[in-house]
């Protein structure tokens, strides 16, 4: 069964390719929603270029669309259907946990393609997840974070010791409420590992977002 993987370019959806993978997918494509502008992925802030990076390190092809949130939903389902065509495609892996209201959607529009919905993390213990994805050797950086956090915690690596700092607070280990998000730097499926560096910080409303460079190997 092969599939494209909506990539966020974060731990979730990388352990979801992943796991997809263990499971006997073969993976095709990952398809990534940009902002309006077309620089930057809606959901993470991540650069166009270190999402490309991420996919040549996976050796995959990564497509891309650009969307306000008005036309998100019709952008979405016309980009899987074009890609189920283009890569004989027969299911979409999503890397959301327990949100059901995710899921609901990710399945909708998984059918208006044509595609099977696959969640590889769902129900699975937040924290168990994150240990899970660190022992596999899932390497991520926060690049986004909420106030609760603060713009301290962007550009550290998720580790045992943040885990428990992030407990501390009484902020969900997995971030799965969009307390932060990641960017993923190394996985047992990349061909290399990304060097990317933060130059800065941005704020957004009640966000802060990490100016994220790729380094020159």
């Amino acid at each position: 069964m092969s599939f494209l993987c909506s990539w966020s370019g974060g731990k979730d959806s990388c352990y979801a390719y992943y796991l997809a993978i263990k499971q006997g997918l073969e993976p095709k494509a990952l398809l990534n929603v940009l902002n309006e502008h077309g620089d930057r992925s809606r959901s993470h802030g991540i650069p166009k270029n270190i999402l490309t990076a991420q996919a040549q390190a996976l050796d995959v092809p990564i497509h891309f669309f650009e969307a306000t949130w008005a036309a998100y939903e019709a952008s979405f389902v016309k980009n899987l259907v074009m890609l189920k065509d283009q890569y004989g495609l027969s299911a979409a892996v999503y890397g959301d946990i327990d949100i059901e209201s995710h899921r609901a959607w990710e399945e909708k529009v998984s059918a208006e393609a044509g595609l099977e919905a696959k969640l590889p993390l769902w129900k699975g213990s937040r924290r168990d997840l994150v240990e899970q994805m660190l022992d596999t050797g899932i390497e991520a950086m926060i690049v986004s974070c909420n106030n609760t956090l603060g713009k301290e915690f962007l550009g550290r690596t998720l580790d045992k010791n943040l885990i428990q700092e992030l407990e501390a607070l009484q902020i969900d280990v997995c971030g799965e409420n969009g307390e932060y998000h990641t960017l993923v730097l190394n996985a047992p499926m990349f061909k290399q590992r990304l060097q990317v560096s933060v130059v800065g910080v941005e704020k957004s409303s009640n966000y802060n977002f990490a100016s994220l460079i790729l380094d020159a190997h």
